[in-house]
């Protein structure tokens, strides 16, 4: 029987995108997601090219849901050879415009995420005696990136987790690695959540998730993530800026911290929250339509259909 799956956080974008290179190597898959809309989609699209997939709704920051998803697809599919934590959410905005609550938001879905997936599956697995676990984490989880502060929080404490797992399993057959990309051009930008001055966050950040150069292309990334992961490495740095941003940290931190504060200063400053001043990428994509910032949407055209492609765009 073909070895399976389980992607957690693969409607869409690099998640998709990881199930996708799954399933073109022989994997059966199994995805999960918060949205069944953006898992019927997913599905059409894994199923369209002969791969075999079942989908189920599923919030990684459940951990009872969690377990309950990986007890049944034990049960009903087979064992899981290679399990996958993906889930991810992007809240770009300074501090003076951030709650609480977007740093929850992050830590359940980002590193609560992996950790419950990773408990799930790790016990099944060290009992075989064999398994692959895969944690994305990012470029945020090692140099803490200006006007992400609840991503770069949430995917820190991911690195931690992930290294800190693998260590625990040595000998045991089961290897964790942890994954960190810098952008990619999956069209996330359009599903980030921006805060503050939510045009100004929006025009420096989508540029950088879609410029050639910047961002990397997804599915070279994609490709990349599932060799190093099969193949049971500690980790797998994408991208030349993620390589030498980690090395550059870790020699020169001060130097670093200082830089980071400067471009923190140069980015557009924000109000305090009123609670209802957090808007996703798309809604601001509609506001710069009749405006001269109208030129954001021509260097973000790449980016756009990579949303169109990978199931960025929101459904109704």
């Amino acid at each position: 029987m073909a070895p399976l799956a389980l992607v957690a956080g693969a409607s869409r974008g690099l998640g998709l995108l990881i199930a996708r290179e799954l399933g073109r190597r022989g994997h059966r898959l199994v995805i999960c997601a918060r949205s069944a809309d953006e898992l019927a989609a997913a599905r059409d699209h894994l199923e369209s090219e002969g791969l075999t997939v079942r989908t189920a709704v599923c919030d990684v920051a459940d951990a009872a849901a969690v377990e309950a998803l990986v007890a049944d697809v034990e049960a009903t599919d087979g064992p899981v050879d290679v399990a996958f934590a993906v889930a991810g959410v992007i809240q770009v905005g300074p501090l003076a415009s951030l709650t609480r609550d977007h740093f929850a938001e992050a830590i359940d879905i980002m590193l609560w995420g992996p950790i419950n997936v990773a408990l799930a599956v790790s016990g099944p697995m060290r009992a075989r005696g064999h398994g692959r676990i895969g944690v994305i984490t990012s470029i945020g989880g090692l140099v803490p990136v200006p006007h992400l502060l609840p991503y770069s929080t949430a995917k820190f404490g991911a690195v931690g987790f992930s290294a800190g797992l693998r260590a625990e399993l040595a000998g045991t057959g089961v290897k964790v690695t942890t994954v960190a990309p810098g952008l990619m051009r999956t069209g996330s930008h359009l599903r980030a959540e921006f805060t503050g001055r939510q045009g100004a966050e929006y025009a420096w950040f989508a540029p950088s998730a879609t410029l050639p150069g910047i961002a990397m292309d997804p599915q070279r990334a994609a490709a990349r993530i599932v060799d190093g992961v099969l193949a049971g490495r500690a980790y797998v740095l994408l991208s030349v800026l993620t390589k030498v941003a980690s090395r550059v940290n870790g020699l020169a931190p001060t130097t670093t911290a200082a830089l980071l504060g400067l471009a923190a200063r140069l980015l557009p400053s924000g109000p305090p929250p009123s609670g209802t001043d957090t808007v996703q990428g798309y809604q601001v994509e509609e506001r710069l339509r009749p405006l001269p910032s109208a030129l954001v949407r021509v260097v973000t055209t790449l980016g756009r259909r990579s949303a169109d492609r990978w199931n960025q765009h929101p459904r109704a």
